[in-house]
Formats: C-alpha cells, sequence, structure tokens
C-alpha cells in the first residue's frame, strides 16, 4: 500500500476499518469441506496494511544524527524495495551556509529536458529514457534546537516497477566500490590484466556480478581515474619518471628526450636492451612509420621495427615526436 502523509499531521488510524468484518477465530469450512479462498484473501491483505502501515510510521518517527546517516538509511531502504535514490533540493543557514533542509527522490523522479530528446541537437546517441515523474522522496530537516534531523516528509508512492533484488546491484546509488576492491583492481592492472577480464575475475571470487558490487563500466572509469591522479604533476613528468624507474631496472635501457623553451615535452625516443639486442641481430632492414598518432597530444608515435629471422616483426625502438616535417626531428 502507498502512503503521502506529512509527518506534522494529526492522524488517527482507527484499526476496525482495516480489519475484515469478518474476521473468524477460528477457520470456517465451506459446504464442500475446504476452507473459505476469499477468506484467506481478506486476512493476508489486511495483515499486509498492518505491516505497511507500521514500517511508515516507523521512518516518519525516526531521528538522524547527520545528513548522511539519513541518506545512508534511505538508501538502504530503497535497495530492499528495489529502486536508486538521487539527492536534490537543499537549503542552508544565510549567514553561517550550514545545512538545515535535504530532500532525496527516487532516481526516476521528474522528465528528460525537452531540448535532450531532440535528436538534431545531441551529438551522442540518445539513452534510454528512465525518469517517469515518480514523486516518492524522503524530505529531512535539522532541528537546531535538539541538533538532530527529523523526517519533514515521506513518500512512499512509485508509479513504475520496482527493480527484482537481482537487478538491484545495478542501480546507480547502490553500485559503490569499496576500498579493498579499489587496491584489487589496481593489482591486476598492475600486471596489465584487461579490465573485462578483471570484472570475471571479481565475478568468480565473489559468487556473481550481482554481488560484485559495480559494472564493468565502473572499473573502466576508476582506472581513468587512478591514472590521471597519478600524472597530476604533468604527463611529460610521469612519463620521464617512468623512463628513469625502467633504467634503473634494466642498466641497457635507453631514452633521451628534448624539451621546448616553454619546458614541454618535444621529443623522445626509447629502447629497452632486448630491443638492442635485436637491432644487433636483425639490423639491416629497419622500417619506420610515423603515421600513428597520439588523440590527447596529436603528436605522431614512430615505431621502428624489422624482421627476425622467423620472418616476425621485432621493435627496436619508439620515438614521440611535435613536427615530422622538421629535418632534425628524427635525430634522437
Amino acid at each position: 500500500m502507498d502512503f503521502h502523509l506529512e509527518a506534522t499531521d494529526d492522524i488517527s488510524w482507527d484499526d476496525d476499518n482495516i480489519l475484515p468484518t469478518r474476521y473468524p477465530s477460528s477457520l470456517e469450512e465451506d459446504e464442500n469441506g475446504g476452507y473459505d479462498e476469499e477468506m484467506f484473501r481478506t486476512i493476508s491483505h489486511a495483515a499486509d496494511r498492518h505491516t505497511t502501515s507500521d514500517e511508515y510510521w516507523d521512518i516518519v518517527k525516526k531521528t538522524f544524527s547527520s545528513e548522511a546517516e539519513a541518506f545512508f538509511f534511505y538508501n538502504k531502504y530503497a535497495r530492499d524495495k528495489g529502486f536508486s535514490v538521487r539527492k536534490q533540493k537543499v537549503r542552508r543557514a544565510q549567514r553561517s551556509g550550514a545545512l538545515l533542509f535535504r530532500r532525496f527522490l527516487c532516481s526516476r523522479e521528474g522528465q528528460r529536458d525537452a531540448k535532450w530528446l531532440d535528436k538534431e541537437v545531441c551529438s551522442r546517441r540518445p539513452r534510454a529514457l528512465t525518469r517517469c515523474d515518480c514523486q516518492a522522496k524522503l524530505e529531512i530537516k535539522l532541528d537546531r534546537s535538539r541538533g538532530v534531523w527529523y523526517v519533514q516528509n515521506f513518500v512512499d508512492k512509485h508509479n513504475h516497477r520496482l527493480a527484482t533484488q537481482d537487478e538491484v546491484p545495478f542501480l546507480w546509488s547502490h553500485r559503490k566500490m569499496k576500498d579493498f576492491q579499489k587496491t584489487e583492481i589496481m593489482a591486476m592492472e598492475g600486471v596489465r590484466i584487461r579490465k573485462h577480464v578483471i570484472m570475471d575475475v571479481l565475478q568468480c571470487r565473489y559468487g556473481g556480478y550481482g554481488k560484485v558490487g559495480i559494472i564493468r563500466k565502473d572499473a573502466y572509469n576508476f582506472s581513468s581515474r587512478y591514472k590521471r591522479s597519478r600524472i597530476a604533476d604533468g604527463d611529460a613528468m610521469a612519463v620521464l619518471g617512468l623512463m628513469q624507474s625502467r633504467q634503473k631496472d634494466d642498466p641497457d635501457f635507453y631514452y633521451d628526450y628534448q624539451m621546448d623553451s616553454d619546458g614541454h615535452l618535444k621529443t623522445m625516443f626509447w629502447c629497452d636492451s632486448q630491443s638492442r639486442m635485436d637491432y644487433q641481430s636483425f639490423g639491416d632492414f629497419v622500417i619506420f612509420d610515423s603515421t600513428y598518432r597520439m588523440n590527447s597530444y596529436k603528436m605522431p608515435f614512430v615505431p621502428f621495427v624489422g624482421m627476425n629471422h622467423h620472418r616476425s616483426t621485432t621493435v627496436f625502438g619508439c620515438g614521440i615526436v611535435s613536427d615530422e616535417h622538421k629535418t632534425n626531428t628524427y635525430s634522437v
């Protein structure tokens, strides 16, 4: 049963109106010796109404020590019921900026902006419509005198199908990557395991994709953010640091680079010990191709390759250049 009541309303509840008019102390048999099926349904419906009303009032009477605690509670409630939660309206104190009011909504509240429905405006493929103007929400307000948050309004009415327990782990507010999962992903990435394989490993370890708590896209996004954080001081400095660490592990590893007047990386060349050995044996025939480009910086990537005695391609070295048209560009 769905409710929409203000927590501050003066509500009285008459149990006599909830219970069925015919509530026998013992089940009565019909003429055929069986029990009345309609009576079973009536009693079951009455019991469900009692349970739902009790659950509603338990939520309305709740208090929280912080806004984060309220969100944790409502998100857990949404997980049990089969929907996702997002944060919407907030009110703050004018002088201090302290949080005074917060509204949590069903993720399917509202409608998509009309301008994003125009295919001529959108450059990307439009996503499926998920919002259907659902009115379910939880509003909490800070009681300044007591320093606690109380429920000001609670609406538990959804106009869409709720997710099953198998579908809930894939809803947005329930996809949270835990710290130990981040450590596992970074460790597997360190040995160059691809993302889809990482997800397969996690699925086998936890006993199903629903128990992992994230989807493949989350793993890709985390990996991208982690890589960007490692080069926060500058891409060029991160690359040079990597080259220096490779040289410590491999004394025959060679690299050289040039910087422009602004301190930007201009050209770079590198090769490891295996590439140098291959060049000594098979360097009679060398090909380089500068048609590859790096998307982020539009700098040509130049691999120097040859062919070994098995007629397989072998790499002698690699370079990055800023301008392939200058005569001295490949002098590195």
